[in-house]
């Protein structure tokens, strides 16, 4: 595969006439110095602050966040701090190549430059999501890379990584351990993978599977056990798996606000039951692994 190519090829989609007019709303942007606080809000300021909020409503809906930029606070469908917050301790990317999958607006990987990382590189094929890293990165001017790219193309990929994010995508795959096996050639020989999905409770190795859709997202395929994962990372090639933490999604990390266009947590769950979908799965619950390529 080549990946130049590809590059070029996507680099085509922001011409898409829904996508061109927030590039050229980019492009009318002004130069000025900022000062950058990358805290559990990304905060942007500037003694020559300007109204940018316009624009950055033009690109809704914004999902994960949040951030402020001079006096336009961006309150996302997410409070990505928290997922952040609550797997800080467990990872030190100085001095290491980090890739992140799904990066979305890049929110976490903008969290991430205060490790000193050697590089980050986000992975999405969203044009809108790119549009709306651009819109941040005019004013935090980080190294960060963004690739229009997708989990399947990181095999072919001019670098190894020495850590890897993969935060809420493997149950968006019909073919969740060809993805892991994606992720296991996009390491360097003693790299890690920290990866979040959703699990359902229980001691056998199983999954759901859900009819049609899950919580109103029709793209999710199979929910398993943590038992049933820890099997997936295993034939993958990984050679250990290290749970983390694990949590339930509520209201205080996932929930409607005007940044966003639709629904969100509220409308997915059982209105009598909370503990319970809307199609009567259990609620989401996340766990949040370690996969290490080679400990030897």
């Amino acid at each position: 595969m080549n990946i130049e190519q590809l590059r070029e090829d996507r680099q085509k989609w922001m011409t898409w006439k829904n996508i061109k007019p927030l590039r050229d709303a980019l492009d009318k942007l002004q130069e000025i110095e900022c000062s950058v606080e990358l805290g559990d809000v990304v905060k942007i300021t500037s003694e020559d602050a300007y109204d940018v909020e316009d624009t950055a409503r033009m690109m809704m809906p914004w999902r994960k966040g949040p951030f402020q930029i001079f006096d336009t606070f961006i309150d996302t469908e997410w409070k990505s701090n928290i997922k952040y917050n609550l797997l800080r301790p467990y990872f030190n990317l100085k001095d290491k190549r980090v890739a992140d999958i799904g990066c979305n607006n890049g929110y976490y990987l903008f969290r991430m430059q205060e490790d000193s990382p050697k590089s980050l590189v986000g992975f999405d094929p969203s044009p809108l999501y790119k549009t709306q890293f651009d819109f941040i990165n005019h004013f935090v001017k980080s190294d960060i890379v963004y690739e229009l790219l997708g989990v399947e193309h990181l095999e072919f990929y001019e670098e190894k990584f020495d850590t890897i994010f993969c935060l809420g995508v493997l149950y968006h795959r019909s073919d969740p351990v060809a993805m892991l096996k994606q992720l296991f050639k996009g390491l360097d020989k003693k790299g890690e993978v920290i990866l979040d999905t959703f699990y359902i409770e229980g001691d056998d190795e199983m999954c759901l599977c859900p009819a049609s859709s899950y919580s109103k997202i029709p793209n999710i395929y199979f929910v398993p056990t943590i038992k049933a994962l820890k099997h997936w990372c295993l034939r993958a090639g990984f050679s250990e798996f290290e749970v983390l933490e694990v949590s339930k999604t509520d209201a205080s990390e996932q929930r409607k606000t005007d940044w966003i266009e639709g629904q969100s947590l509220e409308d997915f769950l059982d209105p009598e039951d909370s503990t319970k979908t809307v199609e009567g799965y259990p609620a989401p619950a996340r766990v949040y692994v370690r996969l290490i390529k080679d400990k030897k």
